[in-house]
């Protein structure tokens, strides 16, 4: 089998002795001796199985055999792939080519990944990012550490050693209801939801983390609608379907048409964090992949709350 004993460097001497057409010539262009090339030719042949050269001896140039003509013609192309080879791999080491594959779920899609990938494309256009949304973390965590993502947004901190994770921020609960033109106070006691209508999601690791909450204070919930689009769940509030309890990266909070409050005691925030499988080397791009997503969520954190409306 060729592939065991072809070395490229034989390749590099079949190069060099067709351009030169002669030994000594092609000695000096790669900086070896005369014999250590007539040596690599000799080796090639013998993988090769017949002559590359016609050696006529004397002062006369040595010539390709067909077998030396068609070996040159993919040896060429052999150094053009290495060629290309070098030039991905030194782009991938300084960020600006390569893939990255990033998971996240809706509203981070919404408030934090654009503004991510924004900047990330302004530093390296070259570097193609794909996404996969999944609002159910385990789906998350399974691709994770299957490969399929790099890296991924997911909340809540019961995470095994198989990953390793980043705090991004801690995204807080506010009530929703719909703007009636009444004054409303700014905080509402969260045992006051007790049979009131709700709108809210499908099972998702943040909604049972709502329900559970609203339970520890005596607050049986009450669906009247359940989505997991948050759009939806804010256009329901907005015409009075039932209220909603959503953490404020999922509020469009200018929507004049809904009014927002705090919950006492506060349902606890969600811990938004970005992952990867421990031990798996990734582009140096999901680093500053990274580094952004702290600075943006560093950003969103430091920016004051949404204004609570009192009528």
């Amino acid at each position: 089998m060729w592939e065991r004993d072809l070395e490229i460097k034989h390749l590099v001497a079949l190069q060099a002795v067709a351009a030169e057409r002669s030994f000594g010539r092609a000695a000096d262009r790669l900086g070896f001796t005369q014999s250590a090339i007539s040596q690599q030719i000799a080796a090639l042949e013998r993988v090769v199985g017949e002559p590359v050269f016609d050696r006529p001896g004397g002062p006369r140039p040595v010539e390709l055999t067909p077998a030396g003509q068609v070996l040159l013609d993919h040896a060429e192309a052999v150094f053009r792939q290495l060629h290309q080879a070098e030039e991905d791999v030194t782009r991938l080491r300084a960020g600006d080519g390569g893939s990255l594959v990033v998971g996240t779920f809706q509203s981070v899609s919404v408030k934090v990944l654009p503004e991510v990938i924004r900047r990330l494309k302004a530093e390296r256009p070259l570097l193609d990012i794909r996404l996969f949304e999944a609002d159910d973390v385990d789906i998350l965590g399974d691709r994770i550490v299957e490969g399929q993502l790099d890296l991924a947004f997911m909340v809540g901190t019961s995470l095994d050693e198989r990953f390793t994770s980043i705090h991004l921020l801690d995204d807080p609960y506010l009530l929703i209801s719909a703007h009636t033109g009444e004054s409303k106070p700014l905080v509402v006691p969260t045992a006051e939801l007790d049979g009131v209508p709700l709108v809210g999601e499908y099972y998702s690791s943040c909604q049972a983390g709502v329900d559970r909450a609203l339970r520890a204070v005596g607050v049986e919930p009450n669906y009247v609608f359940r989505t997991n689009d948050n759009g939806a769940v804010q256009a329901m509030v907005r015409v009075g379907v039932g209220v909603a309890v959503l953490p404020v990266l999922a509020v469009d909070t200018a929507d004049p048409e809904v009014v927002t409050q705090q919950l006492d005691p506060p349902i606890p925030p969600r811990r938004i964090t970005i992952v990867r499988r421990t031990g798996r080397t990734l582009p140096p791009a999901a680093d500053r992949f990274v580094e952004l997503a702290v600075e943006v969520c560093a950003e969103l954190a430091g920016r004051s709350r949404p204004a609570l409306v009192a009528s």
